[in-house]
């Protein structure tokens, strides 16, 4: 019998950031569009909001104040199959512009249809 060992998954390069919007291009979802709640990049998956809805049967617990009950939350789906929503012009590819500014270089995420930039200056 072949031994199985335990490999540290190192975290895959996901394009898409918390609070993006994104569409759902592939998937029982197919067309859906949501708000990214977290990103699991170990997995390559994300949380969209109100997609991909799993229903989680939990006991009640009156010491850790839990009703119990169906509760109905996010599952995960893969970052592939999500698409990235540009403000101006919609669904969109995301590409890496390499700005140098004073011996300093910072990617920001561009649209590739437009070329708006998709990262929020907060």
């Amino acid at each position: 019998m072949a031994q199985t060992t335990a490999k540290s998954k190192a975290p895959k390069r996901v394009s898409i950031k918390r609070d993006d919007t994104v569409v759902v291009i592939a998937g029982r979802d197919k067309g859906k569009q949501g708000r990214v709640l977290d990103v699991l990049r170990k997995e390559g998956k994300v949380l969209v909001e109100h997609v991909m809805m799993i229903k989680r049967h939990t006991r009640p617990n009156p010491a850790k104040a839990i009703r119990g009950g169906i509760a109905e939350r996010e599952g995960p789906i893969d970052a592939s199959n999500v698409m990235v929503v540009c403000a101006s012009c919609g669904p969109t590819r995301v590409g890496h512009k390499v700005e140098t500014t004073g011996g300093k270089a910072r990617r920001t995420r561009i649209c590739r249809k437009c070329g708006t930039v998709l990262d929020r200056k907060s």
